[in-house]
């Protein structure tokens, strides 16, 4: 074996080596962080007091939703909890408008998208009003006759006699 082919060999082998380390990590799950922060769950719920608040940051002192809120989610941390399941015991107990963002599913899915929705057939609306009006001025503009109409003269002659009444 030459000296050529032996380090083609090596590179080949050491490529495949990479492309299936780098294939195995884009399939394995993502870590999950092994420590909750209360503080995240807190936020990710909305405070049931009507305040409007989420639970971390309710400014009621003696709440009576975030205030036991927040001692059973320190205990479900200390318990060991993920983040998920601590939010799924409260919708479980509350409903899903403990949740300070909708869920991505069903019909929550609508508050989600309705916003750009509505964006984006209000700016092709807009565009193609603007082009309209501005192929008529355009198209005027070629023809070179300026748009008179009989209601328009009548208006104008209305105008003069109310106005010269008004200068007497």
């Amino acid at each position: 074996m030459q000296k050529s082919e032996y380090r083609r060999k090596k590179r080949s082998v050491a490529l495949f080596l990479v492309e299936t380390c780098f294939s195995i990590t884009l399939f394995l799950p993502p870590v999950a962080d092994a420590t909750v922060n209360p503080t995240e769950v807190e936020e990710a719920l909305t405070c049931q007091c009507s305040c409007g608040l989420t639970v971390h940051s309710c400014n009621h002192l003696q709440c009576g939703f975030a205030v036991p809120a927040k001692q059973t989610i320190a205990e479900q941390v200390s318990q060991g909890m993920t983040k998920e399941a601590i939010l799924q015991s409260f919708v479980t107990k509350y409903g899903e408008k403990v949740l300070s963002a909708p869920t991505t599913a069903g019909f929550n899915l609508a508050a989600w998208v309705t916003p750009f929705l509505a964006l984006i057939v209000g700016g092709i609306v807009v565009g193609l009003v603007s082009l309209r009006w501005s192929r008529q001025r355009t198209q005027q503009a070629a023809t070179g006759k300026p748009v008179t109409d009989s209601q328009t003269d009548q208006y104008r002659d209305r105008l003069k006699k109310e106005l010269d009444m008004f200068d007497s």
